[in-house]
């Protein structure tokens, strides 16, 4: 298995970290959120599914991709020994870490990040694909675009009543599936990481303290 740790000394929580389906661990986006996750004391370990090693275009089946999450989630524990940990990731990443969850509690996982969840594929509005997350018992966090075409914040709103307690939501203003936002709110992409970053350490923190 292709994977990057970056463990902070007295790292308070390590992020199991899965890309989304068109690109890979070393994109640009993920590098960031990365980095700016370490200076909040939080580490990541990165990773590839299959057919990413593979070069391939087609996404690995649900199976096959569970199967990966599984193997990085132990792979994490393994190599930071003690330190709690949390995993997700982007759009398809996150998905399949919630499905493996949803099946079979991951070993060590408290909680779930998602950057990006993919509700709906864009233009067809529908919730049916976060029906597994009814099944998770751990927390959740949803960062999540107010003009991301892949969840329609109504249908995000619906969804995150349904979860309850277990669910808990940053948004991002204007931002898109990638958290692209306009010149007109005046950020950076590096000032949307870093926020995003931010509230993921945050959130790591009322897990510690739960």
């Amino acid at each position: 298995m292709n994977g990057l740790l970056e463990l902070p000394d007295d790292a308070r929580a390590l992020y199991v970290l899965a890309h989304g389906a068109g690109a890979g661990m070393r994109h640009p986006f993920l590098a960031a959120i990365a980095k700016d996750l370490a200076a909040a004391g939080i580490g990541t370990f990165r990773y590839e599914f299959a057919y990413m090693e593979a070069k391939k275009n087609r996404p690995d089946p649900p199976a096959v991709a569970v199967e990966r999450v599984r193997e990085a989630v132990a792979e994490a524990a393994r190599l930071a020994p003690g330190v709690p940990l949390i995993a997700g990731g982007k759009s398809f990443g996150g998905r399949m870490t919630s499905t493996a969850q949803a099946e079979q509690p991951l070993p060590g996982v408290r909680g779930l990040a998602f950057l990006g969840f993919p509700l709906h594929p864009p233009g067809k509005p529908g919730i049916e694909r976060a029906d597994h997350l009814d099944r998770v018992q751990v927390p959740m966090l949803f960062l999540q675009g107010s003009r991301d075409e892949f969840a329609q914040p109504e249908l995000l709103a619906q969804l995150l009543k349904r979860l309850g307690s277990r669910a808990t939501l940053h948004g991002v203003p204007q931002g898109n599936h990638s958290f692209v936002v306009p010149k007109s709110t005046g950020k950076s992409a590096a000032q949307v990481s870093a926020e995003l970053g931010q509230s993921i350490a945050r959130w790591c923190s009322t897990l510690a303290a739960a």
